[in-house]
């Protein structure tokens, strides 16, 4: 009989029973993959982002222009479009009608929208006014509007008195224009149009352009002792205090100029008007017109 070879404590492993490895959710280490090694689904992912890359690579290459390749051309940038401007008028018949009746009298034309616009000596402005108003073909019988445009800039001229007219059974337009300083007086058209007789009072007010031979050449909208002319470029747009205000507006105490910036604030407060005659009033009077708080 052979004898059993086998040492106290060598006893080989027990080997687990097949239904109870099979019960085990929990699978043996050999079947877990080592540290970097990927799952077949997340190597499949992997390798179509490396083609993707690699494709993308590929075009840039393409579009990226090199001396031995130069590569696609860009597409050209698309021009702002420039928008309308002012186009010479000198062809244009009234133009003509008025060079050959007045001659050098008659300065730059231009067009600009279909809108014809004819620069004017000062000295001949009531002479071509009366032209225009009686011509035969288009007769402009009909002054729309007159009004001043302030150019500071300009020095030897910095005003330009507009005059827009209209021929009511043409249905034409011309606006003229003429070049002054504001130590020049400029002829009134009132003998041709007495419509102008406020609108040149009008300017006379806000720009301090005189009239000569205007009938009534006072102030229109303003006090008649204000100082200054509002409309001009040069004049602050911020309330300051004049002269003006000085003589008719009273002194006022702390609160009641809290009192002030409080109604301006919600817009209570209104100029050459009753109201602020009113205002004045309760101010010299002694009156709260707001109550303090206590």
């Amino acid at each position: 009989m052979a004898e059993d070879t086998k040492q106290p404590g060598s006893e080989e492993p027990k080997q687990p029973d097949k239904t109870e490895s099979d019960q085990s959710a929990t699978p043996p280490p050999s079947a877990v993959p080592s540290a970097g090694t990927l799952s077949g689904a997340d190597a499949e992912k992997s390798a179509l982002v490396e083609q993707a890359k690699s494709r993308v690579a590929a075009v840039k290459e393409t579009l990226t222009p090199t001396p031995e390749a130069p590569g696609a051309p860009k597409p050209p940038v698309k021009k702002k479009e420039e928008g309308p401007k002012p186009v010479d008028a000198s062809d244009h018949l009234l133009v003509k009608s008025l060079r050959a009746k007045f001659g050098d009298a008659i300065g730059e034309a231009v067009e600009f929208l279909n809108q014809l616009s004819v620069t004017v000596a000062r000295s001949r402005i009531v002479e071509v006014c009366e032209f225009l108003k009686r011509d035969e073909k288009t007769p402009f019988n009909y002054l729309s509007d007159l009004t001043c445009v302030h150019f500071p800039n300009r020095k030897d001229a910095p005003f330009e008195i507009i005059y827009n007219l209209y021929s009511i059974s043409a249905n034409e337009r011309v606006r003229l224009k003429v070049l002054t300083d504001e130590t020049t007086e400029v002829e009134s058209v009132t003998s041709v149009w007495p419509a102008a007789n406020w609108l040149e009072r009008e300017v006379f007010d806000l720009f301090g352009i005189r009239f000569s031979n205007h009938p009534d050449l006072r102030r229109l909208l303003l006090p008649p002792d204000w100082e200054g002319h509002p409309l001009r470029k040069d004049v602050a747009l911020e309330f300051v205090e004049n002269e003006w205000t000085k003589r008719h507006l009273p002194e006022m105490t702390d609160v009641q100029m809290e009192q002030l910036e409080q109604r301006r604030a919600y817009g209570l407060e209104i100029l050459s008007v009753p109201q602020e005659k009113m205002m004045r009033d309760i101010f010299r009077s002694g009156k709260e017109v707001m109550s303090k708080d206590k």
